[in-house]
């Protein structure tokens, strides 16, 4: 489902806020980044416990411009803003995103991704002005088993007895980035 709601985003890109919903290691922040990559969009990144009063005004300022160019020949359609542990930023950027993120105040082209394990700490009346995207790791134990498989195969001679993929995975919970960090150290050991 998330997948199909960035795919249809990057082809007819309009302007709205997200809010992606999910355990860590689901591939929130990866799916934003390929969505800024894929319209393309000029990114705006704001890691977590960087998201102050101060940065959500000057984003707004640099939204409020046309995108600059995506690379040296493909001008950017969008803004895209992401903003990383949504949860974890203060008080006063929560409120100035209140603002912002209302329909008489929205920059222009832009686009605001906003990632979070929880919403426990996000106040009613920002979720509300979000568009929800849950990310869930149901389901993906087969197909992260297979992506170390690939890195496996692409990192480690072909001599080397392989680790077991499954319970790496396992192990990790559905964390794809667990998972890859504890083969990164099988791939040290082989």
């Amino acid at each position: 489902r998330p997948k199909k709601i960035m795919t249809s985003l990057a082809a007819n890109p309009k302007q709205c806020a997200l809010i992606c919903i999910g355990p860590s290691g689901t591939g929130k922040t990866t799916m934003a980044l390929a969505l800024a990559n894929e319209m393309p969009a000029e990114l705006h990144h704001i890691a977590s416990k960087e998201c102050t009063l101060e940065t959500v005004r000057d984003i707004a300022r640099q939204c409020h411009t046309m995108p600059r160019m995506f690379n040296d020949w493909t001008p950017a359609k969008m803004h895209l803003v992401l903003v990383d542990e949504a949860d974890q930023m203060s008080p006063a950027a929560q409120l100035a995103f209140l603002s912002i993120l209302d329909a008489t105040s929205f920059p222009p082209n832009t686009i605001f991704v906003f990632t979070c394990n929880s919403t426990a700490n996000l106040e009613d009346r920002f979720l509300s002005r979000c568009l929800k995207v849950e990310f869930s790791s149901y389901g993906m134990a087969a197909p992260i088993s297979e992506l170390l498989q690939r890195v496996w195969a692409a990192e480690v001679p072909n001599n080397s007895t392989f680790p077991n993929f499954q319970r790496i995975v396992k192990d990790a919970c559905n964390n794809v980035r667990d998972a890859l960090m504890s083969l990164e150290t099988e791939i040290m050991c082989a």
